[in-house]
């Protein structure tokens, strides 16, 4: 009779476990880089939502470096090392050449709500849909950002030809334009750019506002420009796909319906905290301000078509390049 009882006690803790198991919340892996900031306000805002509306039955466990390098975010989505990742397409144009398009300067300042309608636009194109799908990645939102603007601690900027020779770290778009007038694109990691800023490997750093922020690259610099307007870079946030065709019907529903309410956040926080931060900052580190000329304007825009149609030769035995192009110069033209 007692080792019934042993029996049955073992019985009903086995199915107490089993039960466990089976109402075991779902927790995903999220990699990001660097540290918490305006930046990755989307997924931390995403994650907040989806745990509320699933009660903590779906998790974003987010990560600051701890799962990846950030130019092998790509990479481990593929393998599905981790479901959700953020990654910039500049850091490896070769694996996402598609998205690349929205890194071209369009010479045009728009909105950060504009431009993450237009991000949205473009992750939706059959052409990149298919591009991310080497990768088993599904585009799930972007991380839109202002117009990139540099910070350097070389001698003053009065003309374009002072670009010559001054090594700059920046995303494809801009230093197609910035290359034709002899600067030098000199890749270095984000983590880095301050260190590499003071011991003179590079001499200036393009980046949104944010990331001038982040780095503290206003600290050491001398001067600023305040519209170079030659676009910025697309950092996407892409899940694993098979991931997201295994989850729950409610979990994807969580997660996907809280992609707009997560983008509003993001906008919100950005225009109205961390912008007015940063043009106190350089403000109050006294950079001279650089305001290039309606005719300095003019040269680089000119000079940002030829880089325009240098894209489309570049990628169009790949894909449809021209047809992509037209595409994002269409959403941009709105």
């Amino acid at each position: 009779m007692a080792s019934l009882s042993k029996a049955l006690v073992a019985s009903l803790a086995l199915a107490g476990f089993a039960a466990t198991e089976v109402h075991a919340a779902t927790e995903w892996n999220v990699s990001l880089w660097g540290k918490r900031r305006a930046f990755t306000e989307n997924v931390e805002k995403l994650a907040e939502l989806v745990e509320a509306k699933t009660n903590g039955d779906f998790k974003l466990k987010i990560s600051y470096g701890g799962l990846s390098k950030s130019r092998e975010n790509l990479d481990g989505i593929s393998f599905g090392a981790f479901e959700m990742a953020q990654f910039c397409s500049f850091y490896h144009t070769d694996k996402n050449p598609t998205i690349t398009v929205t890194e071209l300067p369009f010479s045009k300042d728009v909105s950060l709500a504009r431009i993450a309608e237009i991000y949205d636009a473009v992750y939706k194109h059959p052409t990149v849909a298919k591009d991310l799908a080497r990768w088993n990645a599904t585009l799930l939102m972007s991380s839109p950002m202002p117009q990139y603007n540099i910070v350097s601690k070389s001698e003053g900027l009065n003309e374009l030809s002072d670009f010559e020779g001054l090594r700059v770290r920046g995303p494809g778009g801009i230093m197609g334009v910035l290359g034709k007038l002899g600067a030098v694109k000199t890749g270095v990691p984000f983590a880095e750019v301050r260190q590499s800023m003071d011991s003179g490997v590079i001499d200036a750093a393009s980046f949104a506002p944010h990331a001038h922020l982040a780095t503290n690259t206003y600290k050491v610099g001398n001067w600023v420009t305040t519209n170079l307007n030659l676009g910025s870079a697309n950092c996407p946030i892409v899940v694993n796909t098979d991931a997201l065709a295994e989850l729950k019907p409610a979990h994807r529903e969580a997660l996907l319906g809280s992609v707009d309410e997560a983008m509003a956040h993001y906008v919100d926080n950005y225009e109205n905290n961390t912008t007015a931060k940063y043009h106190a900052a350089i403000k109050e580190a006294g950079l001279t301000q650089v305001t290039f000329t309606p005719e300095q304007t003019a040269e680089l825009n000119k000079l940002a078509e030829s880089v325009r149609q240098e894209w489309i030769a570049k990628w169009g035995d790949k894909f449809d390049a021209q047809a992509l192009f037209d595409f994002t110069a269409e959403q941009f033209a709105k």
